[in-house]
């Protein structure tokens, strides 16, 4: 796995990830959307955590510069 994330995409999927469990735990989102939200934070953390988003993948996008590629 090629790391194809930079850190400005590691941080903004770090902020989505906590504006939503900032919103399940005051209770802002409840149910389903709970549930479904707390996936997709969960899946933006270890993105961002592995610095490779398997979704750039098939379509040949990185947001790494190229001088920062590993």
């Amino acid at each position: 796995m090629k790391k194809n994330m930079s850190i400005a995409d590691k941080v903004i999927r770090v902020l989505f990830a906590v504006i939503i469990a900032t919103l399940y735990f005051t209770n802002q989102i409840t149910g389903i959307a709970a549930i479904v939200l707390g996936i997709f934070a969960v899946i933006l953390l270890l993105t961002s955590l592995m610095g490779f988003c398997p979704l750039y993948a098939p379509f040949k996008i990185s947001t790494l510069k190229k001088e920062n590629k590993a």
